[in-house]
């Protein structure tokens, strides 16, 4: 019997010792929520660096622009990084969160892309456009046209314009909003498309070249490390924010995408 109670003792003890193992292990992880161009290539060249500093860095990947946000909200992961700042105000009003940006890393220039049309002048008239479907980036994709004179947008509309807030169409161009994400894929089916740059990247285009249109270097798009409140202030993730945001990062930014993907820091 004696020994019966040692031996419990001994496999209580041997899993208190692995559990606080365990539990020591866990808090040095840091999930990151991320799409994949450049997101997660980017997350990926600070890996090592992350973990000589200790840190278990883990990319999930997403490949929508709804699922990271509600992910780490749910605790899920600990920070996302796909999405800008204007997206980010929008969906925290939409769905009551209070998810906050810590960092801003780079730009994705968007983009006016076609299959069949070498410049933006020789839209036809009545040219089908496809824009991204969410109220950020639609209203994105309408002042891109705007800049090139495609359409006239009610000044009052700001950066979330619908088609509704068209007051100029000199080409009649015909409006068509589609999930971001499947705007690649679509292309076919219309005569161009206005598509973000990571997902433009992804599909194989080339921004710099193959866009009939591009945003400038003013673009208020930033794309930024997202995290919720509580967690803003956390060791790890205030270790990623400055692993990503060195000398090294913006120069693979620079060398890697010659100008698709803009560092919106410098060192």
């Amino acid at each position: 019997m004696k020994k019966a109670l040692q031996l419990l003792l001994l496999v209580a003890i041997t899993m208190m010792l692995f559990g606080c193992q365990s539990t020591s292990d866990s808090s040095q992880v840091l999930r990151v929520g991320a799409t994949p161009v450049p997101h997660v290539e980017l997350l990926n060249q600070v890996k090592e660096l992350l973990k000589a500093e200790g840190i278990d860095l883990e990319i999930v990947e997403f490949t929508d622009y709804v699922k990271p946000n509600l992910s780490l909200n749910d605790g899920e992961i600990d920070v996302n990084f796909f999405q800008h700042l204007p997206y980010l105000e929008d969906f925290n009003e939409e769905r009551g969160l209070t998810l906050v940006s810590v960092a801003g890393i780079h730009v994705e220039p968007m983009g006016l892309y076609s299959e069949e049309i070498t410049s933006f002048e020789n839209l036809p008239d009545g040219a089908v456009i496809s824009i991204p479907n969410d109220a950020v980036n639609g209203g994105r994709a309408l002042l891109l046209l705007q800049s090139a004179g495609l359409i006239t947008l009610d000044p009052e509309a700001g950066l979330e314009a619908t088609e509704n807030d068209i007051v100029e169409n000199p080409k009649h161009v015909k409006i068509q909003a589609i999930e971001a994400a499947q705007l690649p894929r679509t292309l076919v089916d219309v005569d161009a498309s206005v598509i973000n740059g990571n997902y433009a990247i992804e599909a194989g285009f080339n921004p710099i070249e193959d866009a009939l249109l591009l945003e400038d270097g003013n673009s208020p798009y930033v794309n930024i490390l997202t995290t919720r409140e509580d967690n803003a202030n956390d060791p790890k993730v205030q270790a990623l924010i400055k692993a990503l945001q060195t000398k090294e990062i913006q120069s693979f930014i620079e060398e890697t995408y010659a100008g698709a993907v803009v560092a919106s820091f410098t060192k």
